[in-house]
């Protein structure tokens, strides 16, 4: 199930959205373990050996499987994969990730092996909303990582992991803020914002800042 904040009749709307979407259900002991969220995106690079391109797709991320769109040689195919701890294997293909921004893709058939180095694309140029995006922050006893990965009208995408504790579904927009379960993300100018949760007798916020990848 979803987790979210409640708002009447919305809820069962926003139940529906999230199913048509593919949520992702990750653990929150696998993401712990193995940083699950890291493999979702779409990946792209060329095998080492002939330098063709290849993509590999992850759309969404359920217990032990994924959905995947891998595509070679000019054609894509689309299925269910297996995961295992940060691995996800479809067919004769495997790919794995340490970082959540470059991954290692081989592909085997008998004796025969391909490998390609792949990266994670960038969002779509669409995205404008300035919530989107990474947002991290820590103190000397918090850390905390709020992800929105994708907004459509009052609707968020999100995952979050906040002292170990992990969560993600669909949240609500209200003006610069996100607002999942007890968790609330605000952000003043789009690169920094405060992210406030419940810890035991009180409420805690941490500033957090939007993670912005190095360009070469």
């Amino acid at each position: 199930m979803v987790a979210r904040i409640s708002w009447g009749r919305k809820e069962l709307a926003v139940s529906a959205i999230a199913a048509t979407q593919g949520a992702s259900r990750i653990s929150p002991v696998n993401e712990k373990l193995y940083h699950q969220s890291n493999l979702l995106g779409d990946w792209k690079g060329s095998f080492s050996n002939n330098h063709q391109a290849v993509e590999f797709k992850v759309v969404s991320i359920s217990g032990s499987t994924a959905q995947i769109e891998y595509t070679h040689n000019g054609h894509t195919e689309r299925g269910t994969a297996t995961v295992d701890q940060n691995f996800i294997t479809f067919g004769n293909v495997s790919i794995a990730t340490r970082d959540g921004k470059k991954a290692a893709l081989e592909f085997s058939f008998g004796t025969a092996k391909q490998d390609a180095s792949l990266n994670k694309a960038a969002a779509p140029a669409t995205d404008q909303n300035p919530l989107i995006g990474s947002w991290i922050g820590s103190t000397d006893k918090q850390t905390a990582s709020f992800q929105v990965l994708s907004i459509n009208g009052r609707d968020a995408q999100v995952r979050y992991t906040i002292d170990g504790q992990s969560g993600q579904g669909v949240g609500d927009v209200v003006n610069n803020a996100v607002i999942f379960g007890k968790v609330l993300l605000s952000v003043t100018d789009g690169l920094n914002g405060k992210v406030t949760f419940p810890a035991p007798g009180k409420t805690l916020s941490l500033s957090v800042k939007k993670f912005t990848p190095k360009t070469a």
